[in-house]
């Protein structure tokens, strides 16, 4: 759908491109992004399969990063359970992605968390305040040991930017996970009581963005929270967010 030349619209897309098909048509979707007026495009996370000939291997992520360079709007990729969490060793594997990734952000005026969280970034566009958080799918790692310093990390950027968003138009969360699944471990309960009280906070004013599940859905899972899911493979499309 065209975006309207004067409106605020960003790009987001998500778990994709899983085999050389998918980055054939991720390529064709790149051509579709550059095309429309937008302000900025996030890569939600997930940018192939687990396997280690592909997001859990350093050339896959390198040749991602040379495709994503051709797209013309600022850009910001999220790490996704694949290219970390549910690698053989996650840590060394987040490490190499923060290498690759974390300088390669290009929307202007992005704060990053102090400390060791380098892909936890906030930044203000259009009178809305917008937050990134490592936050991976399936079960947020949640029985390695890493889960709860990482967590503390994300709320604490979570409540400094909707600290900021009381005086904006509103909040928009980004991560990878689908925090509403619960199967095989529910590593995301806190995170759900967080969202939870953003809405009744503010009601209307919280978007959450994010990827994991591979299907598109704009709703409101929780009261006062708007959530949008972007497509994901076999599915290889962008979804365009206008906000007033």
């Amino acid at each position: 759908m065209p975006v309207p030349p004067d409106a605020f619209a960003f790009g987001v897309l998500g778990d994709a491109p899983y085999d050389e098909g998918e980055v054939e048509r991720l390529d064709a979707v790149i051509e579709r992004i550059n095309a429309q007026p937008l302000a900025f495009v996030v890569h939600v996370g997930d940018i192939g399969s687990s396997r280690p000939e592909q997001a859990c291997g350093d050339a896959w992520l390198a040749a991602r990063k040379r495709q994503f360079e051709r797209i013309r709007h600022p850009f910001l990729l999220l790490p996704g359970d694949n290219e970390w969490s549910d690698c053989r060793s996650p840590l060394q594997r987040l490490a190499a992605w923060r290498e690759l990734f974390c300088s390669f952000y290009t929307i202007q005026n992005l704060e990053r968390q102090p400390g060791p969280y380098c892909e936890h970034v906030r930044w203000e566009a259009a009178g809305w305040v917008f937050v990134a958080l490592n936050v991976p799918g399936r079960d947020n790692h949640v029985r390695h040991p890493e889960h709860a310093p990482r967590m503390q990390a994300v709320f604490a950027w979570i409540e400094e930017a909707a600290a900021r968003a009381a005086s904006a138009k509103g909040l928009v969360v980004l991560m990878q996970a689908n925090p509403f699944t619960t199967a095989p471990r529910d590593g995301f309960a806190p995170l759900r009581e967080k969202l939870a009280e953003l809405g009744r906070r503010s009601p209307g004013r919280v978007i959450l963005i994010h990827g994991d599940t591979h299907l598109y859905r704009d709703d409101q899972p929780l009261p006062g929270l708007r959530r949008i899911e972007v497509w994901g493979s076999p599915f290889v499309d962008w979804t365009a967010v206008v906000l007033p």
